[in-house]
């Protein structure tokens, strides 16, 4: 890849991380969806995404912990088994189409999780929904499932758990946002483990994009743990992960 597409990719890897890191995510699936657009190979894309995600969660998590937003009584039922599932994700040899297939599907993932982003409350007045505590064992279970996913996929899992805990009315949006960038974190500290263990050596442009994600990253958490929205941004991401997500399935 020549020095110019290397510095695009690393402006977008900006715009990406700041976007993420907003609604309490690393960004992965957007970097893995910019760097599909730009032919990098999956075996790459995995381990870069996992990289550059554990710099930008560590700072999501900071800013949203700060801002009182993280319950550990909520969180640690889905954290204690995602990280072993995900470094094994990441560390069993996979065929190189069966990756990109399973990329695709975590792009369609993110490009759903950033539309339903875009949309505003029907009626921002009503009674919030009754948040409901999830069993031990489905959280237990959630997790390992998700972990695994995200070492196969290079993502952090935060674009399967934060769909799933709204939906299942497991926490506040903002709450699930500090769970989500933990999740991110752990999973992805440990899927590097596993890519790492199975003989992979970052060079010199996964520094230049980790620093790029980490600048980006540092704006939108620290916006998006007070309330910023950027809906319109969002959208534009969301149909940049659903265009990439094709290109790589039918690639």
């Amino acid at each position: 890849m020549s020095e110019e597409s290397i510095w695009l990719l690393a402006l977008l890897f900006a715009v990406v991380g700041a976007l993420y890191a907003s609604v309490g995510h690393a960004g992965a699936s957007g970097y893995l969806a910019v760097m599909a657009l730009f032919g990098v190979s999956p075996i790459e894309m995995r381990p870069t995404a996992l990289a550059v995600n554990v710099l930008v969660a560590s700072i999501a998590s900071w800013h949203f912990w700060r801002a009182g937003h993280f319950s550990w009584r909520l969180a640690w039922p889905f954290l204690v088994v995602a990280p072993v599932t995900a470094f094994v994700g990441a560390a069993v040899p996979i065929d190189p189409r069966l990756i990109r297939i399973a990329i695709g599907i975590a792009l369609f993932a993110g490009a759903l999780r950033m539309a339903l982003s875009c949309v505003p409350p029907r009626d921002r007045a009503a009674k919030s929904p009754e948040i409901r505590q999830p069993s031990r064992a489905t959280a237990i279970g959630a997790g390992a499932v998700i972990g695994l996913f995200s070492g196969i996929t290079g993502t952090g899992g935060g674009i399967f758990l934060s769909p799933l805990m709204i939906l299942r009315r497991w926490g506040t949006p903002h709450a699930v946002a500090a769970i989500s960038a933990v999740f991110i974190l752990a999973n992805s500290i440990s899927g590097l483990a596993g890519v790492v263990a199975g003989g992979w050596r970052p060079d010199s442009a996964v520094a230049k994009l980790a620093v790029a994600g980490c600048l980006g990253g540092l704006v939108g958490a620290r916006l998006g743990s007070r309330h910023f929205s950027v809906a319109w941004m969002r959208g534009v991401l969301s149909l940049v992960l659903l265009v990439a997500a094709v290109k790589l399935v039918l690639a």
